[in-house]
C-alpha cells in the first residue's frame, strides 16, 4: 500500500499534466485530489464512477435505484456551462490514470435559485471530499448571482444531513414526501 507522500509524488505529474483551471486539494488524511469543472471528455469517467458506486450510494444519488446511467441520463448530467449549469468533479491518480472519486453539480431552478447535489466514491467518504466539492459549488454558485441553494435528500442519507448542517444549510421536511427533506442554503 502507497504511503500519503508516495501516492502524493505519484500523482503530482499527472496533476500538473492538465490544462485547464483546476486545485489540488488535501484530504483529511493528507492525499491530494484534484478538482476541476467537469468536461465532456469526463462522459466515461462519470459513466465508470456511477456504475463503481454502491446500491445505496445511487440510490441516495439519484431517489431511485438505477444500475446503469443510459446515455439520457448521462446526457443531462454532462450538460453543463458553468453558469446555469455547473459541475465539479474529483480526481486522483491511481495506476497511471486519473480516476473520478466525486463529483458536485448544481442547475438552475429559478432566476436566482439552483438545486444541489453532491456525490462521493464509497471509499472515500468520511475524508472532507464532499465538504471540498460542495464549497467550490457554493462559490461558483455566488459568483453566477445566485442567491439560494437547495437540495432535496433521503430522509435517512445521514451524511448528507451532517454535510448540509456543516455547512450552514437549513433542513426542513418535505411538505410534499415524507421520505425526503430539503436542505435550503441562502447564498
Amino acid at each position: 500500500m502507497l504511503t500519503v507522500k508516495d501516492h502524493n509524488d505519484r500523482a503530482a505529474a499527472a496533476y500538473a499534466a492538465v490544462t485547464g483551471k483546476y486545485w489540488i486539494e488535501a484530504l483529511k488524511d493528507g492525499r491530494h485530489v484534484l478538482i476541476r469543472p467537469l468536461a465532456e471528455k469526463d462522459r466515461e469517467r462519470e459513466r465508470a464512477f456511477i456504475k463503481r458506486l454502491s446500491p445505496e450510494s445511487r440510490h441516495m444519488r439519484f431517489l431511485a435505484q438505477i444500475n446503469e446511467p443510459g446515455t439520457a441520463m448521462l446526457d443531462q448530467l454532462m450538460d453543463t456551462d458553468n453558469k446555469q449549469r455547473t459541475a465539479f468533479i474529483a480526481l486522483v491518480h491511481e495506476n497511471g490514470q486519473l480516476i473520478e472519486i466525486g463529483v458536485s453539480r448544481y442547475a438552475a431552478t429559478g432566476e436566482h435559485e439552483c438545486e444541489c447535489a453532491v456525490t462521493v466514491a464509497d471509499e472515500w467518504m468520511h475524508l472532507g471530499l464532499g465538504t471540498l466539492l460542495m464549497e467550490h459549488l457554493i462559490k461558483a454558485a455566488r459568483k453566477n448571482g445566485f442567491r439560494q441553494m437547495y437540495s432535496v435528500d433521503a430522509a435517512s442519507n445521514t451524511p448528507m444531513r451532517d454535510l448540509a448542517k456543516a455547512l450552514g444549510f437549513e433542513t426542513h421536511n418535505d411538505p410534499d414526501d415524507t421520505r425526503q427533506v430539503i436542505h435550503r442554503l441562502a447564498l
